[in-house]
């Protein structure tokens, strides 16, 4: 009987732990998870500044006439010094407002022109200014000792700017996980390599090994191996030594050469029916290593689209547990632009193309499987034209054009 897709999942999740923890250079920490809570070193602002190139005084002294100008303040250098009553300095965006000050008057919103020119005797402010306006306060986005960034965050752009403006420059993160791919089947060739009768190229090895550097991983093994059992054996062996996990393809489903299911079921590996089309068999287990290590291992399908689809709904939950990244996949709803079959029973995940939205009035993107036949484990040729899956409920066996329907994106993140 088939298992659930969850249930599925959560044996997977049982065989593998969170990695251990290196300092990382912000610099390269970019797609990396963080390991604990980042707590503010520096305030941010780190000081009271200004948001404009203008001038910087008293808001009441604004409406005395004109104002006499005492002083420069650019950016970066030293504090200026406290601001007497009845003046003004003009100040450059960013630069720290001198105490004394309580606002900064837009060079636009004075007798004075933009740009580079010479520091006046003095300014007329066209309109009175408020006490506040155009100050940047110390600590107004973040205090010392705020939690910025929780743990488990997986880094990017955005966060990296947020840990350098907090003083870091080193971040505790997860390591990688070492990944080796072994693709079974003695029916495969070369990439490129002449075809022989029966013969087939090797597009899974390749397929899985960009996969897991998109996800994030250190592949550190690629392997294609014959129907074999001592050859796969001595392969596995040598990879149980060097990965964190082991993620093959083929050799899972009841055929008489299926070399992975016959080696590995000795060694106590469970074998699955999962409710999913495409992506019915799976398996799981531990190999043992030379040094008696045990390395999780998962066990894919041997069709590409199958395989696609199995990475992005078994394999990344797994390599992100093992860094220990709290993010959960999102789900977005599509409307399908035409109709396909789904079988009942089996959750459904078809490579969809999502377009925008055919109108204002109906904004939610389109999606349309990638291959006209619909759902196929064999329709690798078409497979780069998803950047989506489309999920089906089990109880789904038809959707129609104009349906709603869930769907989560795919590739690099």
């Amino acid at each position: 009987m088939a298992i659930p897709v969850e249930e599925y999942l959560a044996h997977l999740l049982t065989d593998v732990g969170v990695l251990g923890v290196e300092e990382v250079a912000v610099t390269r920490a970019g797609g990396r998870v963080l390991a604990q809570d980042l707590v503010a070193r520096l305030a941010v602002p780190p000081f009271d500044n200004s948001a404009m190139d203008g001038f910087a005084l008293r808001a009441g002294d604004a409406i005395e006439g004109m104002v006499p100008v005492v002083g420069d303040v650019p950016a970066g250098g030293r504090l200026p010094v406290p601001l007497a009553a009845g003046t003004a300095v003009r100040i450059m965006t960013g630069a720290p407002v001198p105490a004394g000050a309580d606002c900064v008057v837009p060079v636009e919103d004075t007798d004075q022109p933009s740009g580079p020119a010479p520091l006046p005797a003095a300014i007329r402010v066209r309109s009175a200014p408020r006490p506040g306006q155009h100050v940047r306060r110390a600590g107004d986005d973040v205090a010392v000792g705020d939690v910025v960034i929780a743990g488990g965050t997986r880094l990017g752009a955005a966060a990296l700017a947020s840990a350098i403006s907090i003083g870091y420059g080193r971040l505790p993160c997860h390591r990688r996980p070492r990944v080796v791919v072994v693709a079974t089947g003695s029916e495969l060739t070369a990439p490129g390599a002449p075809l022989g009768p029966g013969m087939i190229p090797d597009s899974n090895s390749t397929l899985i090994a960009s996969l897991a550097e998109e996800s994030h991983c250190e592949v550190v093994g690629v392997h294609t191996v014959p129907d074999d059992v001592g050859e796969l054996a001595r392969v596995l062996a040598r990879a149980a030594a060097e990965a964190d996990l082991i993620v093959s393809s083929g050799g899972v489903s009841a055929g008489a050469f299926d070399v992975v299911k016959e080696l590995t079921a000795a060694a106590g590996f469970t074998f699955a029916q999962v409710a999913m089309q495409p992506g019915k068999p799976q398996g799981h287990g531990f190999v043992a290593g030379p040094d008696g290590r045990r390395t999780p291992m998962v066990t894919l399908p041997g069709n590409p689209v199958s395989v696609f689809v199995s990475f992005h709904i078994f394999v990344r939950p797994v390599l992100a547990a093992m860094e220990g990244e709290l993010a959960t996949p999102a789900y977005l709803r599509a409307r399908a632009l035409r109709g396909w079959a789904s079988p009942a029973g089996r959750r459904q995940v078809i490579p969809v193309r999502l377009t925008p939205p055919e109108s204002p009035e109906d904004p939610v993107p389109g999606a349309t499987p990638t291959h006209r036949l619909g759902s196929g484990s064999h329709l690798v040729a078409s497979l780069h034209r998803a950047n989506a899956l489309a999920i089906i409920p089990e109880d789904t066996t038809r959707v129609a054009a104009g349906d709603l329907v869930a769907v989560t994106l795919v590739g690099r993140f």
